[in-house]
């Protein structure tokens, strides 16, 4: 069956590169390449959970506006940061969260975020997905951030078979090359929001399509 093999992989980036030069980053790339603070990369991923990136970012500009490190953001009440981050998907828990975490980062971490895997797991409310963003986008480390896009486009393509985003991290640490790291994750959310969509994806225009396996494609476009 034709699909994204190690051979092809590298026409694959160079094909959605060429493709996405049009298309605008996902949120959270944009928040780290603006502002360069790993500590607003990671209140944008918390953000950013179940809400879509046009909700996420200026949400993000709203409360970086008013709180740009732990110290500032601990001198926000929780109905200010609550309205600033409104409406991005249960505000009000991700509201308390955002100031747990910094509270977090300023007692044990002298008011960083930590830039290894392990710390930024021990944080409350952060897990792989998140912490693999976080130290691609703000510490600029090659990580392996999968989210829904990542699982599914990686899937569907034929380059890995696996069941849940966990199994597909694991599986494109062992079989994607490392060049590719730092941008996987950006360029497969912009190919999932923009040509590689869960239904109907346009794959009559899609460059990749001549490699593209398909899987689980039953209408398009």
């Amino acid at each position: 069956m034709k699909g994204v093999t190690n051979r092809t992989i590298h026409q694959v980036m160079a094909a959605m590169r060429g493709r996405l030069r049009d298309l605008p980053d996902p949120s959270v790339t944009l928040v780290g390449k603006r502002w360069h603070s790993p500590y607003l990369v990671l209140i944008s991923c918390l953000m950013s959970l179940r809400t879509k990136d046009e909700t996420t970012l200026p949400a993000a500009e709203r409360l970086f506006a008013l709180a740009k490190t732990p110290e500032e953001m601990l001198r926000l009440t929780i109905p200010q940061i609550e309205k600033a981050i409104f409406p991005v998907g249960f505000y009000k828990t991700k509201a308390e969260r955002i100031q747990a975490i910094s509270r977090d980062l300023l007692d044990r971490f002298d008011g960083r975020v930590p830039d290894t895997m392990e710390a930024l797991l021990s944080l409350k409310g952060v897990g792989r997905k998140t912490a693999n963003l976080v130290l691609t986008e703000g510490f600029g480390i090659p990580a392996m951030c999968v989210d829904t896009h990542v699982h599914r486009i990686s899937n569907r393509m034929g380059y890995v078979r696996t069941k849940t985003p966990e199994e597909t991290e694991w599986a494109l640490r062992k079989k994607l090359p490392r060049e590719y790291w730092m941008e996987y994750n950006a360029f497969l959310v912009s190919w999932g929001q923009n040509i590689c969509r869960p239904l109907s994806p346009l794959c009559s225009t899609c460059p990749v399509r001549p490699h593209c396996a398909r899987r689980g494609v039953i209408k398009s476009r």
